[in-house]
């Protein structure tokens, strides 16, 4: 049996996102609804039933991280171990450079709902497809906006027989790679806000990236915590 073709299959979904399509693509921490245009987007937020205050995350890859967050060389090293060393799944937030053309090609309403004091959240370490979508995002300078393929508070989906048929039927391209990494976790990606280390969202491999912060770099992150609000979310 022949292996997936990442590059071929990210090519195909990076032309329908921009002729304005949404597509269901796989992740390490579950699949993804994406849209790059003003109008797919808000079409995943109707599909989704999510409300339109929520903020949009990046679907991103290190070189995508590298351009458009600023992080001293802690955070750097900190989120390279995570990602490049152990091989995890992380949701970065950081401030960004906001005069970077991907920023400046966002659409009025999509930059004002990408934004928090600064910062934007992008998805790093969530497989080879997602890492070549993030590629084709830098080497366009447009940004794919994504949040898990899944009605609001249902869960995140790591098979897309899972997926609600409301979802699928609203997507123009569906990638599907089978069963997600991550699945024994049943969580989206951990958030953490690298600027001083809190953590936005609980999520799948929290406990590996809590250890490796606090072996590698002496940063302690807390147990438990109430999720920051108007932070990106699977839901």
């Amino acid at each position: 049996m022949l292996s997936n073709d990442i590059k071929k299959d990210a090519m195909r979904t990076f032309s329908v996102l921009m002729e304005g399509g949404t597509a269901i693509v796989p992740t390490h921490v579950g699949y993804a609804f994406v849209g790059i245009s003003e109008e797919a987007i808000h079409n995943t937020f109707v599909a989704k039933r999510r409300a339109p205050g929520k903020l949009h995350a990046f679907t991103g890859c290190k070189p995508l991280h590298d351009a458009l967050h600023v992080v001293d060389d802690r955070a750097s090293a900190a989120v390279d171990a995570i990602w490049r060393e152990h091989g995890l799944t992380i949701g970065c937030v950081a401030p960004a450079r906001l005069d970077h053309p991907i920023m400046k090609k966002l659409p009025k309403t999509v930059f004002q709902q990408s934004i928090k004091d600064g910062t934007v959240a992008m998805l790093l370490g969530a497989g080879p497809f997602l890492d070549e979508l993030g590629r084709l995002s830098l080497e366009n300078e447009i940004a794919i906006i994504g949040s898990s393929a899944n009605l609001t508070h249902r869960g995140v989906k790591y098979r897309t027989e899972d997926i609600e048929p409301e979802i699928l039927a609203a997507a123009d391209l569906v990638i599907d790679y089978g069963l997600m990494r991550w699945v024994s976790y049943n969580f989206s990606s951990t958030m953490i806000d690298f600027r001083d280390y809190s953590v936005v969202r609980y999520g799948a491999c929290f406990d590996l990236i809590q250890d490796i912060l606090r072996r590698q770099f002496g940063i302690v992150i807390a147990d438990h915590a109430d999720d920051a609000s108007g932070i990106p979310s699977a839901s």
